[in-house]
């Protein structure tokens, strides 16, 4: 019941926010390019001031030392995810040969399959129930997650230019200030560069970083609302995404650590990251480039409301149980 309840409160946050940015997208308070002033906002600043911000505190050498299992297993889990994202996203969207839009869908698609809200969702439910001394844990354990999330996650969300092949245009869309973030964070967190850092620079960082989570809510919100919803609650794609995101995959994933009788605080970890229910990346990512958002959208909305309940069953028959 504390899964289920702390889960139903973080739901209560994100929809109030998405509530806001929907009024305000459709009473028009905010002009028809907010979605790309917010979305902008967030790629150049918030996001790469969270992945400096977590990297300098949580990547230091003894922590790794300490923690390799966890760390280990969470790379498994995540290279698992990103390989079973391929053939799961080609059901969703075919025929992609020749067709940048297409093709572009079904990266959206791959996104969704590989990851889910593990941050704001997961850290607000493993540090309710289990503590500060888990949340450690969970840091640790999705340390890789949060390096593929915000590399190859967010590479396949930046269109490809028409025509791209050369290495040099490769090269160009690795050059934004979230993806740089990573190198920059791991060299300063084995350097320990937070303990000689000015403290306002860090300062800067946490303030930024909390700026992520409720502008992306907002952004999600004013994308809704550009939208005719009841198009959007009837896609039966997102629907079957959601079941495999929310239901088949973390399954799939408890059952095989149940059969090699692995320790219950890697299957927490496991549930928490990987039964999360789909982030705002995908609408984000695509509201910057002016590509569609709808399908994002409409992931996110159904699959946050569906995760309220499938969380804490999943808790309850694979940990409890």
């Amino acid at each position: 019941m504390d899964v289920f309840y702390i889960t139903l409160n973080q739901m209560f946050t994100l929809f109030s926010l998405i509530l806001l940015g929907f009024v305000l997208g459709k009473k028009g308070i905010l002009p028809k390019n907010s979605d790309t002033v917010m979305s902008r906002l967030e790629m150049y600043i918030f996001l790469p001031a969270l992945t400096l911000s977590n990297l300098l505190k949580n990547c230091s050498v003894e922590a790794f030392a300490q923690n390799a299992s966890l760390i280990l297993y969470g790379l498994i889990f995540v290279l698992v995810a990103i390989i079973l994202s391929y053939p799961l996203s080609a059901l969703f969207v075919k025929n992609i040969k020749g067709n940048p839009d297409k093709a572009y869908q079904r990266n959206i698609y791959k996104y969704a399959m590989a990851f889910g809200n593990f941050g704001f969702l997961g850290n607000a439910i493993v540090l309710s129930v289990w503590g500060s001394d888990m949340l450690f844990k969970y840091t640790m354990f999705t340390f890789f997650l949060s390096v593929f999330c915000y590399s190859w996650g967010l590479l396949i969300l930046t269109p490809k230019e028409q025509g791209e092949i050369s290495i040099s245009a490769f090269l160009k869309r690795l050059m934004v200030p979230a993806m740089l973030a990573i190198p920059i964070g791991v060299i300063g967190g084995f350097l320990q560069l937070e303990r000689i850092l000015p403290s306002f620079i860090m300062t800067i960082l946490n303030n930024a970083s909390s700026c992520m989570g409720p502008t992306a809510m907002i952004l999600a919100g004013y994308v809704i609302a550009q939208y005719d919803l009841k198009e959007m609650l009837f896609n039966k794609k997102v629907y079957i995404a959601t079941f495999l995101r929310l239901i088949v995959i973390p399954t799939c994933m408890l059952m095989i650590m149940k059969l090699l009788n692995m320790h219950q605080d890697v299957m927490i970890l496991v549930l928490v990251s990987f039964a999360a229910p789909l982030g705002l990346n995908t609408i984000v990512y695509p509201a910057n480039y002016g590509c569609d958002t709808k399908t994002g959208a409409s992931m996110a909305m159904i699959s946050n409301t569906f995760a309220v309940i499938t969380i804490p069953l999943l808790y309850l028959l694979f940990i409890v149980l």
